[in-house]
């Protein structure tokens, strides 16, 4: 703009800027300057404490260079921005008023503070809370495993819906399957104890025995039957070992799977006690109309002893003098179930007589008791043919049971 158009636009320029336009002709004494700008500003409602224009200033001014000043008004807690500019003979000032926001500033920057500082609790409580969700379930899985590693099984309860929990789970998974082998071991060095106290029961009497007669012939004692009763427990101690070495070999013995007429092996098997039936007076009763297929896969000599055995505990142990054979077809299986009375006192401890050396008679007689292992042999070929068998003791019998699969119709 020229300086016309300037002078005549002041008021429309000062409300579209929002700024302070005066202007004043220029004079060689800086006082009488300074005075006549204050007035102008006074007279537009700006007043100001502190204002003053400088030699260098003018000198600036004179050079036509726009000269910036800003002027602090502390009572006012504010400035005032001039910017000093020459055109033609006026000195042209276009100010501003700038309010200080150091209070404001004050005020934000403690609320900041504030901010800050309910941030860093808020952190600490959080970090409490994730450390307690975290560090206590791991404190009681390690407290658990701590247990298990002493052999005491326990289970952690812990519900955190996330990683840990589905680890306590495990932990509690491991724990029930150490105790099952533990207590699987337990039971099995039990077993191994008892094994070990049969045999030594076992074969103290026979040797016992040889040794006493023997002396007996030494000092001339001998009525003729020394020999004899040395020769028996001989004959005792080496049926004792056969039998071991029978159980021992089954354990480690290949199986040789084929398709036999079960049927057929059973009368073969009955026909080796006929005589001994017929002497005692016993009655074996089969009972075949339900199988309607005889055939079935196994090791056919291992379940002719399977058969001796059933077969041969039933002649020793009935007290009716019947014994009752059935076979069925059932579910692609071949049933085979061997019935006899028997006295059944509460002593008895029927769960054990699978086990080695365990007899039914207390005073383990030879003539009632046989050598304790023959059902131990039958489960042991039974498991190693995955059949289902078992007993059940009833009122006044006891009733063996075991399956086999039966042969494909294409076989």
């Amino acid at each position: 703009m020229d300086t016309d158009q300037l002078l005549q636009h002041v008021e429309d320029l000062e409300n579209k800027h929002g700024v302070t336009i005066v202007y004043t002709s220029m004079t060689e004494n800086n006082n009488s300057l300074n005075t006549m700008i204050l007035d102008k500003l006074n007279k537009k409602g700006i007043t100001l404490s502190k204002f003053w224009i400088t030699d260098e200033s003018i000198s600036k001014l004179n050079e036509q260079i726009i000269v910036r000043k800003i002027y602090y008004q502390e009572k006012l807690k504010s400035s005032f921005l001039a910017t000093f500019m020459k055109k033609d003979d006026l000195l042209i000032v276009v100010g501003e008023s700038i309010s200080h926001s150091i209070d404001t500033l004050k005020i934000v920057n403690q609320f900041n503070v504030y901010i800050y500082a309910g941030q860093l609790l808020l952190l600490i409580v959080l970090s409490g809370l994730f450390t307690k969700h975290i560090v206590q379930p791991l404190a009681k899985i390690q407290e658990a495993a701590e247990k298990i590693s002493n052999l005491s099984f326990t289970r952690v309860h812990i519900q955190t819906d996330d990683e840990i929990e589905s680890l306590a789970r495990s932990i509690n998974q491991m724990s029930d399957k150490l105790e099952h082998a533990h207590q699987a071991l337990e039971d099995k060095n039990h077993n191994l104890r008892e094994f070990i106290a049969n045999i030594s029961h076992e074969l103290k009497t026979p040797l016992a025995l040889i040794k006493a007669y023997s002396s007996g012939i030494k000092d001339g004692m001998d009525d003729g039957t020394y020999l004899d009763v040395i020769q028996q427990q001989t004959d005792d101690i080496s049926r004792w070992v056969n039998k071991l070495l029978e159980l021992s070999k089954l354990q480690t013995d290949s199986y040789t799977i084929s398709t036999f007429d079960f049927r057929l092996l059973l009368q073969d098997t009955l026909q080796k006690y006929r005589i001994s039936t017929q002497q005692q007076d016993i009655t074996i009763s089969v009972h075949d109309r339900l199988l309607t297929d005889p055939w079935v896969q196994a090791d056919k000599q291992k379940i002719d002893m399977v058969l001796n055995n059933f077969i041969s505990n039933a002649i020793k142990y009935t007290n009716d003098r019947l014994i009752q054979i059935s076979m069925e077809n059932k579910n692609n299986q071949v049933l085979f179930t061997i019935t006899n009375g028997v006295e059944i006192g509460d002593s008895l401890q029927w769960e054990n007589i699978w086990e080695p050396f365990y007899v039914l008679e207390s005073s383990r007689s030879k003539l009632l008791s046989g050598t304790g292992l023959g059902l131990s042999i039958v489960r042991t070929i039974l498991q190693k043919h995955d059949s289902k068998f078992g007993f059940h003791v009833h009122t006044r019998e006891v009733e063996f049971y075991f399956s086999l699969p039966a042969a494909p119709p294409d076989n």
